[in-house]
This record gives C-alpha cells, structure tokens and sequence, in this order.
C-alpha cells in the first residue's frame, strides 16, 4: 500500500486537506495527517510533526500549507525523502521545489484531488 503524507490536513470537512484525506482512503492509499494541532483526521491518528512519523517510505507527500509555513520545515521534508512532492495550489514553495528537485525527488505543482478523480494520482 503507498504511504501519502498529507502535511496540513484538517478535521474541517470543507478544507481541501480534510477532502483529499477522504478522497486518498478512499481509493485505497494509506493517508498519514499531519498537523500541529488536531488530534484526528478522517479517523487517523495525526502527526504533530513531520519528525514523528515512523520509520517508512514515503511514496507521497502532498502539501497543504503555505511557504511560510513549509519554509521551517525543509530540514524534516528532505529527510522524510518522499519519491515525489506535491504542492496543491497556493503550497508553492521555489526555495523546497529546487532542493527536492536537486535531490531527485519528484516535484509537482497539482491539485492531489484533480489528480485522484482523473486518474492521474
């Protein structure tokens, strides 16, 4: 089963995260959230940092949360070590993009829903 990382995700049921978390397990992908401050999402148990995560790889790690934000967290990103990044409009992040990219990760600027309802995930 691919492991998606979905950095922002909200329990709000009207946030693009909250959505693609539903979306993600609903066609079979394990969805980790990740999230300062909720505790559940979709009725997974959240991250409170990417550092917290188990040990395992990444196949996914979708963005939804802004460069001001993604910024402090370059370190833990580029050691998570995601085969590919996805950044969900206004997630862009020039300064991340080029590292992973330096780093032979994947990037994409997308939307993780467009891509999941069209085949293209």
């Amino acid at each position: 089963m691919k492991q998606v990382v979905v950095l922002g995700a909200s329990s709000n049921p009207s946030r693009y995260s909250n959505m693609a978390m539903r979306e993600l397990k609903a066609r079979g992908f394990s969805a980790l959230p990740v999230h300062p401050r909720e505790t559940v999402v979709e009725g997974e148990k959240v991250w409170p940092h990417l550092s917290k995560l188990p040990a395992m790889e990444v196949d996914t790690l979708t963005m939804y949360v802004s460069e001001s934000l993604s910024t402090p967290l370059i370190e833990a990103i580029l050691k998570l070590a995601p085969k590919r990044v996805i950044f969900n409009p206004g997630s862009e992040n020039p300064t991340l993009q080029k590292l992973l990219s330096e780093q032979g990760i994947e990037v994409l600027e997308a939307c993780t829903l467009v891509m999941l309802r069209t085949g293209q995930f």
